[in-house]
C-alpha cells in the first residue's frame, strides 16, 4: 500500500464523515413556522452543537485538503 492508496482511503472516509456530520445538525432556520409566528425568540448553542460543528469543519478541511493534494498529482512519480 502506498501513501496515494492510503490518502485516497482518508479522503473517502472523511467525505462520508463529512455527509453525515452534516446531516445530523439540527436546522437553524424557522421554516414554515416563521410565518405564523411561532418562531423562537431566544437560542442557545449547545455543547453537543459547537463540538458537532468543530468536527464537521475539521473534517471539511481534510476532506478539501487532501482533495487539492490528490487531485494536483504532486505524491504521484513523475515519468
Amino acid at each position: 500500500m502506498n501513501i496515494v492508496s492510503l490518502l485516497q482511503i482518508i479522503w473517502s472516509v472523511s467525505a462520508f464523515g463529512v455527509v453525515v456530520l452534516v446531516l445530523l445538525h439540527s436546522p437553524k432556520g424557522d421554516g414554515i413556522g416563521g410565518i405564523g409566528g411561532q418562531a423562537q425568540l431566544f437560542t442557545s448553542t449547545k455543547s453537543a452543537e459547537t463540538t458537532l460543528n468543530r468536527i464537521t469543519w475539521g473534517l471539511a478541511i481534510v476532506f478539501m485538503g487532501l482533495t487539492v493534494i490528490l487531485s494536483a498529482g504532486w505524491l504521484t512519480p513523475k515519468l
